[in-house]
């Protein structure tokens, strides 16, 4: 990786960047696109399983206590920035472009949503 300090704040483009440097040093080369999908899909399904124990009902198995939320979230990062390096997306612009979307789309959506206001007023109401 490119002298870059683990708690030093880094772009989007950055991020890519560092990840391409250690698939080209570490993991040798990308995998298949429907590969990087099963392993998005798993890593996913990592962060599900930490979110419903440590906030839901269930309770952790012993093999899952170690897991951190951070790191799974991590894990899919890396899987979602591994996919779009290797189809040549620069995930800088297409979150530009997907927030301008989002904005205009749902610019009155959400603050007119009922249901979001009741949810809010309850979290309120309950503090």
């Amino acid at each position: 990786m490119k002298n870059q300090k683990q708690k030093e704040d880094i772009t989007i483009k950055q991020a890519q960047e560092m990840v391409d440097d250690w698939i080209k040093t570490t993991g040798v080369s990308y995998f298949s696109e429907l590969s990087q999908l099963a392993q998005l899909t798993e890593e996913v399904g990592e962060v599900a399983r930490v979110i419903s124990r440590t906030y839901g009902e269930q309770s952790f198995k012993k093999f899952d206590e170690a897991k951190k939320l951070a790191d799974e979230l991590a894990d899919v990062l890396f899987t979602v920035i591994c996919l779009a390096n290797s189809t040549g997306i620069d995930l800088t612009k297409a979150l530009h472009k997907n927030l301008a979307k989002k904005t205009k789309r749902d610019k009155k959506r959400h603050t007119n949503n009922v249901k979001l206001k009741m949810a809010n007023d309850q979290k309120d109401s309950e503090r």
